[in-house]
């Protein structure tokens, strides 16, 4: 069932969207909605992933800062890569 969604945002972003949505031959409402699809399935695989032998060997092998946030530093890289 499909429910309507009002959003806010700046009108730059919304015509680069709506352009970037034509070139792909995709509609904006459905980029929208992959894009949530895509935020919670990380959500769900991060909580049961488990690490490999090869990772849980590795892990503490490198020295950083107390206060590395590492997810923060991972959604930049996924902006920086996928223009999110």
């Amino acid at each position: 069932m499909n429910t309507k969604l009002t959003l806010t945002l700046n009108k730059e972003i919304i015509d680069q969207a709506k352009k970037y949505a034509s070139e792909k031959n995709r509609s904006l409402s459905e980029m929208v909605e992959n894009y949530f699809k895509y935020l919670t399935e990380v959500k769900l695989e991060e909580k049961t992933e488990e690490l490999s032998p090869r990772v849980k060997k590795l892990r503490g092998i490198m020295k950083v800062k107390s206060d590395f946030d590492y997810k923060k530093v991972l959604e930049e890289q996924r902006i920086k890569k996928y223009g999110l």
